[in-house]
Protein backbone atom coordinates (compact mmCIF):
# COMPACT_ATOMS: atom_id res chain seq x y z
CA UNK A 1 0.00 0.00 0.00
CA UNK A 2 0.94 3.62 -0.81
CA UNK A 3 0.31 7.21 -0.64
CA UNK A 4 0.74 8.99 -3.84
CA UNK A 5 1.46 12.52 -4.68
CA UNK A 6 1.99 15.43 -7.86
CA UNK A 7 3.52 18.29 -8.84
CA UNK A 8 1.06 19.38 -10.88
CA UNK A 9 1.12 23.03 -9.77
CA UNK A 10 -2.16 24.10 -10.07
CA UNK A 11 -2.21 28.19 -9.28
CA UNK A 12 -5.86 28.93 -7.09
CA UNK A 13 -5.93 31.69 -4.66
CA UNK A 14 -2.41 32.69 -5.04
CA UNK A 15 -0.87 29.27 -3.97
CA UNK A 16 -0.01 26.15 -6.27
CA UNK A 17 -2.14 23.27 -5.32
CA UNK A 18 -1.33 19.41 -6.36
CA UNK A 19 -3.29 15.99 -5.92
CA UNK A 20 -2.81 13.37 -2.53
CA UNK A 21 -3.91 9.67 -3.19
CA UNK A 22 -3.47 6.30 -2.50
CA UNK A 23 -3.87 2.40 -2.94
CA UNK A 24 -7.10 2.47 0.17
CA UNK A 25 -9.41 5.52 1.51
CA UNK A 26 -7.99 4.22 4.40
CA UNK A 27 -4.85 4.60 3.67
CA UNK A 28 -5.29 8.24 2.30
CA UNK A 29 -7.28 9.20 5.41
CA UNK A 30 -4.87 8.75 7.84
CA UNK A 31 -2.01 9.73 5.73
CA UNK A 32 -4.04 13.06 5.81
CA UNK A 33 -4.60 13.11 9.17
CA UNK A 34 -0.87 12.64 9.81
CA UNK A 35 -0.03 15.93 7.66
CA UNK A 36 -2.86 17.71 9.68
CA UNK A 37 -5.48 17.67 6.74
CA UNK A 38 -9.40 17.73 7.66
CA UNK A 39 -11.40 14.83 6.44
CA UNK A 40 -13.80 17.55 5.37
CA UNK A 41 -11.11 18.87 2.53
CA UNK A 42 -11.39 15.40 1.05
CA UNK A 43 -12.53 15.48 -2.71
CA UNK A 44 -15.36 12.68 -2.67
CA UNK A 45 -17.31 13.96 -5.20
CA UNK A 46 -16.29 13.63 -9.25
CA UNK A 47 -14.64 10.80 -11.28
CA UNK A 48 -11.30 11.45 -9.02
CA UNK A 49 -11.70 11.38 -5.36
CA UNK A 50 -8.43 13.05 -3.47
CA UNK A 51 -7.46 15.77 -1.60
CA UNK A 52 -6.05 18.76 -2.57
CA UNK A 53 -2.42 20.07 -1.27
CA UNK A 54 -0.14 23.00 -1.15
CA UNK A 55 3.54 22.91 -2.54
CA UNK A 56 4.30 23.33 1.05
CA UNK A 57 2.15 20.07 2.22
CA UNK A 58 3.09 17.82 -0.41
CA UNK A 59 7.01 18.38 0.39
CA UNK A 60 5.62 17.25 3.86
CA UNK A 61 4.04 14.55 2.16
CA UNK A 62 6.98 13.20 0.83
CA UNK A 63 9.53 13.50 3.91
CA UNK A 64 7.05 11.22 5.57
CA UNK A 65 7.12 8.96 3.04
CA UNK A 66 4.52 9.69 -0.52
CA UNK A 67 5.91 8.76 -3.51
CA UNK A 68 5.82 11.51 -6.36
CA UNK A 69 3.52 10.14 -9.00
CA UNK A 70 2.34 11.12 -12.68
CA UNK A 71 -0.80 11.89 -13.98
CA UNK A 72 -1.75 8.94 -15.05
CA UNK A 73 -0.58 7.30 -11.19
CA UNK A 74 -2.76 9.62 -10.20
CA UNK A 75 -5.64 8.94 -12.28
CA UNK A 76 -5.05 5.00 -11.36
CA UNK A 77 -5.41 5.53 -8.09
CA UNK A 78 -8.40 8.01 -8.17
CA UNK A 79 -10.23 5.41 -9.94
CA UNK A 80 -9.41 3.15 -7.27
CA UNK A 81 -10.99 5.35 -4.61
CA UNK A 82 -13.99 5.87 -6.48
CA UNK A 83 -14.87 1.95 -6.83
CA UNK A 84 -14.04 2.12 -3.15
CA UNK A 85 -16.36 4.60 -2.46
CA UNK A 86 -19.19 3.07 -4.85
CA UNK A 87 -18.42 -0.13 -3.21
CA UNK A 88 -18.91 1.49 0.24
CA UNK A 89 -21.96 3.44 -1.06
CA UNK A 90 -21.00 7.22 0.05
CA UNK A 91 -20.05 8.67 -3.01
CA UNK A 92 -22.66 11.12 -4.15
CA UNK A 93 -25.61 9.82 -6.07
CA UNK A 94 -24.74 12.48 -8.31
CA UNK A 95 -21.40 11.82 -8.74
CA UNK A 96 -22.49 8.12 -10.68
CA UNK A 97 -21.18 8.78 -13.33
CA UNK A 98 -19.58 6.09 -16.01
CA UNK A 99 -15.61 6.07 -15.85
CA UNK A 100 -13.90 8.05 -18.56
CA UNK A 101 -11.88 5.89 -21.14
CA UNK A 102 -8.03 7.04 -21.31
CA UNK A 103 -6.06 6.06 -24.25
Amino acid sequence: MAVYIDSEGIRWRNRLWCHLVADSLSELHEFARRLGLKRQWFQAHGAYPHYDVTMTVREKALRLGAVDADRFTIVDRSRGLRRELLAQGTLWPECNLQEEVVP
